[in-house]
Formats: structure tokens, C-alpha cells, sequence
């Protein structure tokens, strides 16, 4: 397993990548904290996302995890395999937003990672697609897109996949970590949150309509809903003369969208 020594040295041999959007984390300390968020549910395998040069990977092992790491980069699957033959066999060179998760792992399992900033979304979007197997799911991304994801009712960063994602997770922001703590620095702050599956069995609504409406109401998140559902609601559609038509989308929590979404097919 890399140790100290080598945690310092390593960024001498392989340099982040700009164009996979990498930021290679170097605070052990942030790296072990990121680690134990999945500390809730200890005995589930886990997939690393984009484990880079190990850094979050030492401590997943240190934990006795059941690992299996997901990276793009060919010249970080060399490192990992050079430096973690704990981890032979299980180090798969992929796209994780390509990846048949279904086929990778035949029960649940969680996912956990210093995420590229430029697929965040992608990445708990597949998740979501993955739900009924995936518990948990934590990591660090971008503050802003972190504060979006875990935003309620009412707030300026709530919005679409605010509503998509706490249908099904509850989502906490558990930390904010500043750009020094990365090579390269990135141009903005981060953040790390855990997504843990509520206890949601079926949606109560159209799935599809669903995030029709949510999707429909939110790019025009200034109007109210009478006017950006416009048109969903045609012409002469009574349900418009509701009170919920006289809301913004912001103001709508999960459970109310579920609601509105039952209008639309009522």
C-alpha cells in the first residue's frame, strides 16, 4: 500500500490530465475523512470513481473495504497496479459512465470518489439510474454542484436535479474543502457530500412525466408554474386556475411535484 514517501513523490511521475478533468487530491487528511463517509454502511463492496494515483484508495483499503476502482486514465491504471496488487484484478481501465454496473456487481453496492468535476452530474445521474443497488454514494465534486444536489425547497441552488436525485436519496453536505488541497489547484471551492437511499419504493406518479414537469418547470424558473408549464397545460386546462399554479418551482418541495405531476394525468 503507497505510503507517505510515496504519496509525496508520486505527482513527479504522473501529471493530472486537463483534459479528463483531473485534480489529483494530496491531503491525506481530507482523503481519510472522505473514506469513512461510507462508514454507514460497512458491508457492502465498493466502486471507486476515478481513483487517480490512489490517494482515497489507500484508506478504502485501510478500511477493509471490498474495493473495486474505475479509471479512465491509462497512465494512473499503471501507477495503481504498480503500487496496490492488493487491488489485482480490480482495477478496471473504463469510463464508469460507459460501465454495465449491473454486470460488475450482482448485489448492491456503493460508490465513492474524488470526482471529475466536468462529469459530477453524469456520474449521480447513472446512480440514480442504478438506485435499487447503489445504498450509498458520497465523494467530493464541485461546492456549487454539491450545494445543488443537497439544496431544499425555497433555496437559490434548488432546482433540477435537486428534485430528480431527493426523490430517491436523501443527501447531506458533509464538508467544504478549499483548492489548496489539490495539484493542480482548481478555480474553485469543493465540497463532499453522501447520498443515502431513502425508503422510497415507487415514485406515485408517472416516472416520465415527472421529470417532464420538473425539467419543463425549471427552465423557466422565474415564472410561476402557471406560466412555464404552459405548455403542458394547453389551452383551457382547468387544473391552471389551482393555487400551486401561483408558486415558482423553487417553492415545491418532492412530494409536491409528485402531486402537481398526478394533475396532469388526473
Amino acid at each position: 500500500m503507497m505510503n507517505d514517501k510515496l504519496n509525496e513523490s508520486y505527482y513527479r511521475k504522473i501529471r493530472p490530465k486537463k483534459s479528463l478533468g483531473q485534480h489529483f487530491l494530496k491531503d491525506l487528511s481530507v482523503a481519510e475523512r472522505i473514506a469513512e463517509t461510507l462508514s454507514p454502511i460497512p458491508d457492502l463492496p465498493v466502486l471507486e470513481v476515478g481513483p487517480g494515483t490512489g490517494v482515497l484508495t489507500q484508506f478504502l483499503l485501510k478500511n477493509n473495504r471490498d474495493l473495486t476502482v474505475v479509471e479512465l486514465d491509462k497512465d494512473s491504471v499503471a501507477y495503481l497496479n504498480g503500487h496496490y496488487p492488493e487491488l489485482k484484478g480490480r482495477i478496471l481501465e473504463a469510463d464508469f459512465l460507459q460501465l454495465n454496473l449491473s454486470a460488475l456487481f450482482p448485489g448492491k453496492f456503493c460508490v465513492i470518489g474524488n470526482y471529475p468535476y466536468n462529469i459530477s452530474s453524469q456520474i449521480f445521474f447513472k446512480v440514480l439510474e442504478n438506485r435499487d443497488r447503489i445504498p450509498c454514494c458520497s465523494g467530493m465534486l464541485q461546492k456549487e454542484v454539491a450545494e445543488r444536489l443537497a439544496s431544499k425547497p425555497g433555496k437559490k441552488a434548488y432546482g433540477i436535479t435537486s428534485v430528480l436525485l431527493q426523490a430517491w436519496y436523501d443527501i447531506e453536505y458533509l464538508f467544504t474543502v478549499g483548492p489548496e488541497v489539490f495539484d493542480p489547484p482548481p478555480k474553485v471551492t469543493s465540497a463532499v457530500i453522501r447520498a443515502t437511499r431513502n425508503e422510497r419504493k415507487e415514485l406515485g406518479c408517472n416516472e416520465s412525466l415527472f421529470k417532464t414537469v420538473v425539467k419543463t418547470a425549471f427552465n423557466q424558473r422565474r415564472k410561476t408554474l402557471r406560466n412555464s408549464l404552459k405548455s403542458l397545460l394547453g389551452k383551457e386546462n382547468e387544473i391552471a386556475s389551482l393555487p400551486v399554479f401561483d408558486k415558482r418551482p423553487e417553492q415545491l418541495s418532492v412530494e409536491e411535484f409528485i402531486e402537481l405531476t398526478n394533475r396532469f394525468e388526473g
